[in-house]
């Protein structure tokens, strides 16, 4: 099902609903109304036949005031029925509602009084209506059917005459219901069928500014064509939501450029090495012609170029890995790496090496972390003069490492993080200028930073944060 369908649909049913909740409150407020007048008339008719002989309190409480032949009844002395009452009724006055009456004696007779017909025909007593004609008081409303016939009768104590019965068809009332609730069927289902259409509209109009949106966005991504933006009109929603695919392309665009980027430089930093490794190769296939001496030499610089060649390679691989994590990660502890790499390095040279570590713990993928903080280590001990010093400090997950070197040059303080950048000092040195890059890349990939700077009295400076580090259980010695 479309959005635009789901619309119509939601609009058409809350319309039903509601037209269903305000169909059932009128009808239910027309039948309480139609009902409430045939209980008015019926208490209206009953006052008339009650005359103040025979009309006790509790029924005067029920029924209300009234003077006797209000509405025509007969004079109160007119009456020459067993048990006092009248002998014949009239219809009331002006085509008001008559009514059936029937009068009932303490023990439960019927008395039908004359004036309704030839041969009327009774309404049979209940239990309640024998009780109230024996008490002589109290009232009953309630609905009964004779001879297919619906009635509204109403059963009022009389006192010691006992009780009277008046009775009116509700025929009128149901015709009446019906007519409505036939008519609110009709607005009902014409309702929610024009709800329907104009949910509709309204959908095919509010999902419109969408449809044009899906385009432009199909269009861009079907082209490839990173450059292209959504134009951003007004402040709505889908202003919003242009403004951050607009974003997702931005984003998209530059990972593709770094991308680019990426593969270009590591095609030129490939080219050099493998170009003098062909050419070794192709000497040392008329090695033959050469001294053993000269032989030798040159199976030396090709296992070297290929050291160089597998580290630049493995530089490469570690950078298309991305800022992201890319594996598991667990807690590691710095301080330990940091040692561990440092003893590594004192057993490959002439330099000493001065730590200031405390325990430290951080979040991040162990073997990503070693190779920065080793690429940090290898750094200084390029940049050091012999028999140099190199310091390390860890202090609140902040890694410190300053050589006593030349330091950076200020227009290559900005670069140094840069991927292949390798300032004019360095280009006579081994690298290939990736692993200051490796280090900033593991820092983010651990919601780090990595920052260089010229260290006070010479030599340069990096500081770099692998993340918050994880609060350590108190004793705990690092050991």
């Amino acid at each position: 099902m479309t959005l635009r369908t789901r619309i119509a649909a939601v609009a058409g049913a809350s319309v039903a609903v509601a037209v269903l909740a305000a169909a059932i409150g009128l009808y239910a407020a027309v039948s309480s109304d139609l009902r409430g007048e045939i209980d008015s008339s019926l208490r209206a008719r009953a006052r008339v036949l009650v005359g103040p002989a025979h009309r006790s309190a509790p029924a005067a409480a029920g029924l209300g005031g009234g003077a006797p032949g209000a509405q025509g009844g007969p004079p109160a002395g007119d009456r020459d029925a067993p048990g006092g009452f009248p002998g014949q009724v009239q219809p009331a006055p002006f085509g008001a509602a008559s009514g059936y009456v029937q009068f009932i004696s303490p023990q439960g007779e019927v008395v039908v009084p004359g004036g309704q017909g030839a041969s009327p025909t009774r309404i049979a007593l209940t239990a309640r209506d024998r009780a109230i004609a024996a008490r002589g008081s109290g009232a009953s409303l309630t609905d009964r059917s004779v001879k297919g016939t619906k009635l509204r009768v109403l059963t009022l104590g009389t006192g010691p005459s006992g009780a009277v019965m008046v009775a009116q068809p509700l025929t009128e009332v149901e015709h009446e219901l019906s007519r409505l609730l036939l008519i609110l069927v009709l607005i009902g289902v014409g309702g929610v069928v024009l709800a329907a259409l104009l949910g509709a509209v309204v959908a095919r109009t509010a999902l419109a500014p969408i449809a044009r949106f899906t385009e432009r966005t199909e269009s861009l991504t079907g082209n490839l064509d990173l450059s292209r933006r959504l134009e951003l009109e007004g402040r709505d929603e889908l202003s919003r939501l242009a403004d951050s695919f607009n974003g997702t392309l931005d984003a998209l665009e530059r990972s593709v450029q770094a991308q680019r980027h990426l593969i270009a430089d590591a095609s030129h930093e490939l080219r050099t090495p493998i170009s003098s490794l062909r050419a070794n190769i192709q000497i040392l296939g008329e090695a033959q012609r050469l001294p053993p001496q000269e032989q030798e030499s040159l199976r030396a610089d090709i296992v070297a170029e290929l050291d160089e060649l597998t580290a630049l390679v493995g530089d490469v691989v570690e950078l298309a890995r991305g800022a992201a994590p890319d594996g598991a990660v667990d807690d590691v502890r710095l301080d330990s790496v940091v040692r561990d790499t440092v003893e590594s390095a004192r057993r490959r040279g002439d330099l000493r090496f001065e730590l200031s570590l405390e325990p430290t713990i951080v979040r991040g993928q162990a073997d990503r972390i070693g190779r920065a903080v080793s690429n940090l280590v290898d750094n200084a001990r390029k940049w050091s003069p012999s028999n140099g010093v190199v310091e390390l400090a860890l202090r609140d997950g902040v890694l410190s490492v300053r050589d006593h070197g030349p330091g950076f040059q200020e227009a290559d303080l900005p670069f140094v993080f840069d991927r292949f950048y390798r300032a004019d000092d360095a280009r006579k040195l081994p690298g290939s200028g990736l692993g200051l890059a490796i280090v900033r890349q593991a820092a983010e990939a651990c919601g780090g930073f990595a920052e260089a700077q010229n260290a006070p009295g010479g030599g340069a400076l990096l500081r770099v944060s692998f993340g918050a580090p994880v609060e350590l259980v108190p004793g705990w010695s690092g050991e």
